[in-house]
């Protein structure tokens, strides 16, 4: 059988957009051109691929299935007939997109902006925070090219996204200075008898330190849970409250606001680091030495 690529292409288009209008602006085609290339595919899978619900059209279970190895083989595909570009760096016009745990980018943003701009003069940089809402969200913005690179601990799943472990950071408790708990050792007895403050962007009140803790039969009080660590950190400064933070990520900041440190009282596994970027944009010069410039500075940060 003779395979037209182009079928892919439109495959892809398709799934994407859940329509044949959605598909055809896409791809600068006719509605009615659309269409016979719908029933092309058609006839080379066997399956409907599409079918009409009401006023929409609703992918079948087979076109589900396929959906994420269709996106990504187009990638490949695309990557392979691409050639390679030479890099000018003094010359490169380019606005990449850095999304990020706040921790992380509080860390990061200083060195970051000060080695791409000193190397590269006319790229801009946009660093976002991570999306309140759900991993799927920030899979399409990478598809689509409105995000270049995200760092976080828990990297959305996808087929068609790589992931890095670049490394490793510890949890601290951290406490403002002449709190009750700074005299004598904290134990995981008096740990969990505190109040506590929960860093989350989806507002959860239970986390892996309480996996830990119930393990030694103990529970704690979360009275709050906010989005953003350095909240948690002025929480912290002001209140008799604790934080359980990234050490090295959160170091600047814990000793800006005077906060004391001492290691959490049970067993919780260091939080990784993780770099994640789009597959189509694993041979791109620019987007590798972004990278380079980036994993270079968490790994300062984390040593």
């Amino acid at each position: 059988m003779q395979l037209d690529l182009n079928l892919l292409r439109a495959l892809d288009v398709l799934l994407e957009e859940g329509s044949v209008g959605g598909a055809a602006f896409r791809l600068n085609l006719s509605e009615p051109a659309m269409s016979r290339t719908l029933g092309r595919i058609r006839r080379v899978t066997g399956d409907a691929i599409l079918v009409r619900s009401g006023r929409f059209m609703t992918p079948t279970p087979y076109a589900l299935s396929i959906r994420e190895q269709v996106h990504a083989t187009v990638l490949q595909a695309r990557a392979l007939l691409q050639p390679p570009e030479a890099l000018n760096l003094a010359t490169l016009q380019r606005a990449f997109t850095l999304r990020g745990h706040d921790a992380l980018l509080d860390a990061l943003v200083p060195h970051v902006v000060s080695k791409v701009t000193r190397q590269a003069p006319r790229v801009q940089l946009r660093l976002l925070s991570e999306t309140q809402g759900r991993g799927d969200e920030e899979v399409q913005d990478l598809r689509r090219g409105e995000t270049d690179l995200m760092l976080g601990a828990a990297p959305p799943p996808a087929p068609d996204l790589v992931t890095e472990v670049v490394g490793h950071d510890h949890l601290t408790v951290a406490l403002r200075a002449q709190h009750p708990l700074l005299t004598g050792e904290l134990t995981a007895e008096r740990f969990a008898a505190a109040q506590h403050v929960s860093v989350s962007r989806r507002g959860r009140l239970h986390g892996p330190v309480d996996v830990a803790l119930a393990e030694q039969g103990l529970t704690r009080e979360v009275v709050v849970a906010v989005p953003v660590a350095a909240v948690a950190a002025q929480l912290a400064a002001q209140s008799e409250l604790l934080i359980s933070v990234p050490s090295k990520m959160m170091g600047a900041t814990l000793s800006a606001l005077g906060l004391e440190r001492r290691p959490v009282p049970v067993r919780v596994e260091p939080v990784p680091v993780m770099m994640t970027w789009h597959m189509r944009t694993d041979g791109d010069a620019a987007s590798l030495w972004f990278r380079d410039e980036v994993r270079g500075v968490v790994r300062q940060i984390l040593s």
